[in-house]
């Protein structure tokens, strides 16, 4: 699939399945995310291969960070809900904005860029044939969670992107750009 189709035919597939992306179009996708806007060539990300068994111990964190967060023991069906959720997918990567002090590059930059980095990943999972939704939640921004990864307390998470053959292909909308792009002549 040549970068335009690829740009212009992705959407989020939210029902994945197996086959997992094999270690070459992991090793793609992560190549992709390494292209994204960088003001200073800072690199601030991270990516995190959550799969396997480590879903299920994912499930496990974000039940715990839940249940930090509500300061309560959660209701068992709500426990196993949120605890299945890692396997909808059979691979997850965590996407972390890896905050740097920088006097020229502000936080905002970072993350974006980070952000920038997820939609490289979604771009590329598309193109060769894979599914992909970026998915996020309240859970991403706690303590709990960012220490659960072993990740830095500067760090921030942008988004969870979850891989796989999507079971269902949606049909794609036609879009008229007209309505989003208008032209600005530099008169108020």
């Amino acid at each position: 699939m040549d970068a335009l189709t690829a740009l212009h035919t992705r959407s989020s597939a939210n029902i994945l399945t197996e086959p997992a992306p094999t270690a070459r179009q992991l090793d793609n996708i992560i190549k992709a995310a390494l292209r994204a806007c960088d003001h200073r060539s800072l690199k601030p990300w991270k990516f995190l291969l959550i799969d396997g068994n480590a879903r299920q111990k994912f499930g496990e964190l974000m039940v715990n960070v839940k249940s930090s967060a509500d300061g309560k023991e959660l209701e068992p069906n709500l426990a196993a809900k949120i605890k299945s959720k890692p396997m909808r997918a059979p691979t997850i990567i965590a996407v972390v904005a890896a905050i740097q002090e920088h006097e020229k590059v502000p936080t905002i930059e970072q993350v974006l860029s980070a952000g920038a980095a997820a939609q490289m990943m979604m771009v590329a999972a598309h193109a060769q044939g894979l599914g992909a939704i970026w998915r996020s939640g309240s859970m991403m921004f706690r303590r709990e969670m960012l220490e659960g990864l072993g990740l830095a307390p500067t760090d921030q998470i942008v988004g969870f992107v979850y891989l796989g053959t999507p079971k269902v292909v949606k049909p794609i909308p036609i879009v008229d750009v007209s309505e989003f792009l208008e032209r600005w002549d530099g008169i108020q």
